[in-house]
């Protein structure tokens, strides 16, 4: 697992900038609050860089709204989308990735334990419940295998 701090004050200026929102430090952790244009969707995403985690430290991204808490534990990365507009946060262990996508229209999505395989799969050959966690987490890709 990785364990350094890899979001910085500087990433965190960089993902409140596609997500279009102001951030606060709040000493352990840093919280962006992201409403929908249209008001109908609220959310708050925390990151905390390199807290302890178990017996272990890591990086935690949490996302709170109304009705849901998601947490990606472990984070060992992110990728900005520009022309989503969004931010992917990813994890990647024993060949198994999860993200967590926010929207800067505070949506959010998850995907939990995809086999590696999957992101560079022949989308084609694969059902569209499961095309749909590869096509979202395959901007990770590049990522994870600079790491090998």
């Amino acid at each position: 697992m990785m364990k350094e701090n890899i979001f910085t004050e500087e990433d965190i200026k960089k993902i409140a900038k596609i997500l279009d929102c102001e951030y606060k430090d709040r000493g352990n952790n840093y919280r962006l609050t992201l409403v929908a244009s249209d008001s109908t969707r609220k959310l708050a995403l925390e990151i905390y860089p390199n807290i302890r985690i178990g017996s272990k430290q890591g990086n935690l991204i949490s996302v709170l709204t109304e009705n849901t808490h998601l947490q990606l534990q472990f984070c060992t990365g992110y990728v900005i989308s520009e022309l989503n507009q969004e931010v992917t946060f990813y994890s990647e262990y024993n060949n198994k990735v999860c993200g967590l996508i926010v929207e800067r229209e505070a949506g959010c999505s998850m995907y939990a334990n995809v086999d590696r395989s999957v992101l560079s799969g022949d989308f084609t050959n694969m059902g569209p419940e499961v095309m749909l966690s590869g096509i979202a987490l395959s901007l990770t890709e590049q990522f994870i295998a600079s790491r090998d």
